[in-house]
């Protein structure tokens, strides 16, 4: 059935097989005898034996949360091409390095593909065995005799139970699929990988319990036609969910970037009009990005455009209301394009102000201070309010070479002292514009 008939929407129905009760030898109406759980007191549990398994890759690890926990299961998702199954080579090719065997298992490539991209990455690890397999049954088989030290299966939408009807990716199989697999590594203590596709919308497709069932669930950002990813961790029960890890696309697999700030400013022009620096918190790490803004006159004064790669363009329209508002700037028959360089997107307030500062930078052509680092949100009244951790970030910002630093008024920012840089503070929009210009 298509439609359900008692909510209206498409393709909801899931098949669901009803198994008849098994004959048994027993006496009618006798119950058949159970093997009861016990439970066990807090302090008689063990978990000798159950350390974190060390991650080479230092931007991997942090997002995990120290390492790889047995049994656990994690489900990454991500774009098609974005990185994701030549992340997982590289993670379980470091993970083969010892005597205990790592299990890649492809539902989308051949071996010889996989050996392809192997190769490609320098990959040669004789304790990596790479099945190419879409029937569950024979994965857990596998998974059962081999009793690997790391499982990558790419991916659930790929494997389908074989008693099932349904195809491979529909929502009973995934989910399904899904619980054999957890049960099979809490069972053998064998950390699972699993990739997920994702929707045009950017969810992971299948159905929602899919991503309660695994322990984390990691999504890999970024632009296909930019070099750098960031990992990121929206669920996490053995770690932080506010890590990020930020890797660099090259030809030999993906490289961990140790110091992003750097990396995303190395190309930046000191005196350009319509580029400011912000400091933008990706989890528990501060990151610099270069803000670029373009205003220019309207092709069409009555539709101006407004467009933003890398913010929310609704904050966009929202900030230049606020700019023509309570800071005077005519920017009704201007159009305005946004973007954070490095194909970064950020999601928090904070940068709020680099952007109006940008803004503008370039419509009045005049650059911004070239060693100024600020970051700050805005009303809607025009004035600054003040954002998280600022001491991390002004201290991120003097580490970088950055000698002055734009922030909200406040308290805190009084009573601030970092080596090496003069913090100011503003209260309203158009008076940290005018400390920040040239």
């Amino acid at each position: 059935m298509g439609r359900c008939p008692d909510c209206g929407e498409w393709n909801t129905m899931v098949e669901t097989l009803i198994e008849a009760p098994s004959r048994s030898t027993a006496q009618p109406g006798a119950a058949a005898p159970m093997a009861r759980s016990a439970p066990i007191a807090l302090p008689d549990i063990a978990v000798n034996g159950n350390e974190r398994l060390p991650v080479a890759m230092e931007e991997l690890s942090r997002v995990l949360g120290g390492g790889i926990v047995p049994g656990s299961v994690v489900l990454v998702g991500g774009d098609p091409g974005i990185g994701k199954s030549t992340l997982l080579l590289q993670l379980a090719a470091m993970m083969s390095t010892g005597s205990t065997p790592v299990l890649y298992v492809s539902g989308e490539e051949s071996v010889q593909q996989v050996k392809m991209r192997a190769a490609r990455l320098g990959i040669r690890s004789s304790q990596l065995y790479i099945l190419a397999e879409n029937s569950l049954e024979q994965i857990l088989l596998h998974l059962e005799e081999m009793r690997p030290g790391l499982a990558v299966v790419d991916s659930i939408q790929s494997i389908h139970m074989e008693e099932r009807a349904s195809s491979a990716g529909s929502v009973s199989q995934v989910r399904e699929c899904a619980n054999a697999l957890m049960r099979t590594a809490k069972e053998q203590a064998v950390p699972v990988f699993i990739v997920g596709h994702v929707t045009k919308t950017g969810a992971i497709a299948g159905p929602r319990v899919l991503e309660h069932i695994v322990d984390t669930v990691l999504y890999l950002e970024g632009e296909r036609f930019h070099t750098y990813r960031l990992l990121r961790s929206v669920k996490n029960r053995f770690g932080s969910t506010n890590e990020v890890g930020v890797f660099e696309m090259r030809d030999d697999g993906m490289a961990e970037v140790s110091n992003p700030s750097q990396v995303f400013l190395d190309e930046r022009l000191g005196h350009a009009t319509g580029s400011a620096v912000a400091v933008t918190m990706e989890g528990t790490r501060p990151i610099l990005v270069e803000i670029q803004a373009l205003v220019s006159p309207a092709a069409s004064p009555e539709r101006p455009r407004r467009t933003a790669n890398g913010i929310d363009v609704n904050r966009l329209v929202l900030l230049s209301a606020v700019l023509a508002r309570r800071v005077g700037l005519r920017l009704a028959d201007q159009d305005i394009f946004v973007n954070v360089v490095g194909g970064l997107r950020v999601h928090e307030p904070a940068v709020d102000l680099a952007v109006a500062v940008a803004v503008a930078s370039s419509l009045h052509n005049r650059p911004v201070h070239g060693d100024m680092a600020l970051f700050g949100e805005i009303g809607l009244a025009g004035e600054l309010r003040t954002v998280s951790q600022t001491d991390r970030r002004l201290r991120e910002a003097a580490k970088l070479g950055f000698t002055r630093g734009l922030v909200p008024s406040s308290r805190q920012a009084t009573t601030l002292a970092v080596p090496g840089l003069t913090i100011t503070a503003s209260r309203s929009l158009a008076e940290a514009i005018s400390l920040a210009l040239e």
